[in-house]
């Protein structure tokens, strides 16, 4: 059997329980194609074959690559040994499910690629660090420019929280699935994104700040100005950006 690599941070998943819970959360139908992003062993694949038209998953790691077609024969299993990050998501029908076991590092990355792909997935059920899932489901009081950029293109929900131990080798940290419902539109009008994230992310620079210092000085207006914007808007200048909602940042982006 090939050993997980920590180079691109694997850990296998074996416990069936699990590996059918979170092909639960992708409420697959046999008209399917799903995107399993790093099948590794082939754990999770078994079961999304079980529910699934085709499964197309996308390998970075040669060796797994090589072995996963002959685990199952006489499917519609079609694996690719290549980074997801090079992947053309055109080549998948529309509607399609992503189903993955994903490391941290590279976690934000797969979620803006997938949201803002010119064929968008249905749904996207990823089982990532449990600390990064909660901070995508963040509301206002606790926002940050993760949950902000995630939550603008789809409805974001937590599922169930994975223990440690049920992975081989054990990862520091639990993990849990978070769920991607992606919208039909996103809340923020694609002519309008560039500004919108200009402002999002002036007001996170330096999220201990107060609105008023941060877009201040991300923005490059004065604090006066800044206070006029919010005030027209019923924001207070002495809220930090976690506290407001994705509403509020449209708002203000508009405005600006």
């Amino acid at each position: 059997m090939v050993g997980p690599k920590k180079s691109l941070g694997q850990h296998w998943l074996k416990d069936r329980d699990v590996l059918m819970s979170i092909a639960d959360e992708a409420n697959i139908t046999e008209d399917d194609t799903v995107l399993e992003i790093g099948p590794g062993l082939g754990t999770l694949t078994s079961e999304l074959l079980r529910r699934a038209k085709k499964v197309v998953a996308v390998e970075l790691d040669q060796d797994l690559a090589r072995k996963l077609p002959g685990q199952f024969p006489g499917t519609s299993l079609e694996v690719m040994n290549q980074d997801i990050l090079t992947f053309d998501l055109r080549n998948l029908p529309e509607n399609y499910v992503v189903v993955a076991n994903v490391p941290y590092y590279i976690t934000s990355k797969i979620i803006q690629l997938l949201t803002t792909a010119t064929n968008k997935p249905r749904t996207i059920v990823l089982l990532i660090q449990k600390e990064v899932a909660e901070r995508l489901a963040e509301g206002p009081g606790d926002m940050s420019i993760l949950a902000v950029s995630a939550q603008i293109y789809a409805e974001v929900r937590l599922g169930d929280v994975v223990p440690a131990e049920l992975f081989t080798p054990p990862p520091k940290v639990d993990s849990q699935v978070v769920v991607l419902e992606v919208r039909d539109m996103p809340l923020v009008d694609p002519t309008h994104e560039k500004t919108f994230f200009r402002v999002v992310k002036a007001g996170f620079v330096a999220k201990r700040k107060k609105l008023r210092s941060s877009l201040s000085s991300g923005l490059h207006i004065s604090k006066q100005e800044v206070e006029a914007l919010l005030q027209s808007k019923g924001i207070s200048p002495d809220d930090r950006a976690e506290d407001l909602s994705i509403q509020n940042w449209i708002d203000i982006s508009k405005e600006f």
